[in-house]
């Protein structure tokens, strides 16, 4: 790399973090404090912020990748697994919860270690390996407290309600859900990764290698026993769902289909508990909404849907349909029950859906399953009805002409523009550092991956669905119509 591409690399740097600092003051707030918790506002997931901060990281990633001594950069990747391991450990044993009740002023370890019961040595060292890494905070010596950063590792109860109910004891906390469920199968599992990738044909997955179990991660989760899981599961979907914009799914659903009547269906497939089916309610209430899911999404679906629009469910307009027991409505309902017995890979019951969707379902799984699950949509579907398939684009690291041709040619109405140089075509860590790191996560759990245009174009091609559009954004919407 040239010195103009160090300075250019600076430039990013500096002018976008003036931006940023702009369009924090144009709102009347700061730039949030590292040392502060975080605290949820509209700026954190505002799409032209969220931008300027891709930017930032990906120069500043690339700066120092580039400054940085190779030597140091190989170490400290190769021990990518101690903050994994680390920081599922504190989540375990409610660290942040511990500190949060501490406050600002923080806690000692012996402290932590008296309401834990982990060694006070064990718990400076590994506070501290985090607090490195910007994870905490190291007030004093050997005193800790929650950052901005740390504070999303809490749960949303108390102390005594975790200890009272353990099961339940990520409900409402998807970041904290999220970081507990890598540190624990995934993180076992990875000791097959060399032998796995080497010969693929000794399991369907490097889960399935690990555990010895022919069953999927879903179907794993959801045995008797295991119920803490399956809620744990529960809360890192709803944590993803609450991190898209709610004019994502709205504009999405809107392009794909000019002519919505009123009672036209809408069905979210593997929908979870039908949080985006509540968002496009609320922007199209005349229409019928269908959720389908495995038991346990369902179940929770229904508190879900009591607690935020029961009206909804008890008149019809929204149907939870479990997809091992069938539909599960009062029949009080004005329109017809459609129960049924099926999955993903049986033939969908619900005939000549207006819009069958998909949100972060495709990447779970591979290109024949994948093609099974578009194939039965394709049989259910009528010559208007139309697929929208969230999910992430992939993209390559180095330029990529023809996409930027064809996402230019699927949105006249939207300016796509390569990354600035020098930065990577994908922006990096700072772009797709989350997306390559669940690429490998579903490629070696779930025999899945993150695909890109081309990759779900061809997809369609072969289910009798053709690629429309796709609408780029944190999650992308894949429009197709019937071929």
């Amino acid at each position: 790399m040239t010195d103009s591409a160090l300075k250019a690399l600076a430039e990013i740097i500096t002018t976008q973090t003036e931006a940023l600092q702009a369009a924090y003051a144009r709102a009347g707030a700061q730039v949030p404090s590292i040392n502060a918790p975080f605290q949820p506002s509209p700026l954190e997931f505002d799409p032209n912020i969220n931008n300027i901060r891709q930017l930032i990281v990906a120069a500043a990633s690339q700066l120092i990748a580039t400054v940085q001594s190779p030597i140091e950069i190989i170490q400290l990747h190769t021990g990518g697994m101690f903050e994994t391991a680390t920081l599922g450990f504190v989540v375990d044993v409610n660290v942040p919860d511990l500190l949060k009740e501490a406050g600002s002023k923080g806690l000692h370890v012996d402290d932590i270690s008296a309401a834990t019961g982990v060694d006070a040595s064990y718990l400076s060292r590994i506070l501290r390996f985090l607090a490195t890494r910007h994870i905490f905070k190291e007030v004093s010596p050997n005193v800790f407290a929650n950052n901005r950063n740390s504070s999303l590792l809490l749960k949303s109860k108390t102390l005594q309600e975790i200890k009272d109910d353990p099961i339940a004891r990520f409900d409402n906390a998807p970041s904290a859900a999220f970081v507990h469920m890598l540190s624990a199968e995934p993180l076992e599992a990875m000791s097959c990764f060399p032998s796995y990738i080497k010969d693929p044909s000794q399991a369907a997955t490097m889960f399935n290698l690990k555990f010895q179990t022919p069953l999927t991660l879903w179907e794993w989760s959801a045995q008797p026993g295991y119920e803490w899981r399956a809620r744990r599961i529960a809360a890192v979907m709803n944590g993803t769902d609450a991190q898209y914009s709610a004019e994502e799914f709205v504009s999405a659903i809107s392009s794909s289909s000019a002519s919505l009547q009123e009672n036209d269906i809408i069905v979210d497939v593997g929908g979870s508990t039908g949080s985006a089916c509540l968002t496009l309610k609320k922007a199209f209430p005349q229409l019928r909404y269908v959720v389908q899911d495995l038991e346990q999404p369902i179940a929770s679906a229904k508190k879900f849907w009591a607690e935020n629009d029961p009206e909804a469910v008890e008149s019809g307009r929204v149907k939870l349909e479990d997809f091992e027991f069938g539909l599960t409505m009062p029949s009080l309902s004005p329109f017809p029950l459609l129960s049924t017995v099926h999955s993903f890979f049986t033939p969908q019951p619900i005939k000549n859906a207006s819009i069958y969707f998909l949100r972060n379902i495709i990447h779970d799984w591979s290109d024949s399953e994948c093609k099974k699950i578009l194939g039965h949509l394709r049989e259910a579907a009528g010559l208007e009805s139309k697929l929208v398939a969230f999910g992430t684009l992939a993209r390559h690291t180095c330029e990529d002409s023809r996409l930027l041709e064809n996402l230019a040619e699927d949105m006249s109405d939207s300016k796509i523009q390569k990354s600035p140089y020098p930065l990577l075509g994908n922006l990096g860590v700072g772009g797709e550092g989350f997306s390559t790191m669940m690429d490998m996560g579903t490629m070696l759990f779930l025999a899945g991956k993150e695909r890109t245009r081309d990759e779900f174009e061809q997809l369609g091609k072969e289910t009798g669905w053709k690629l429309e559009s796709v609408r780029p954004g944190k999650l992308a919407a894949f429009i197709y119509s019937v071929v």
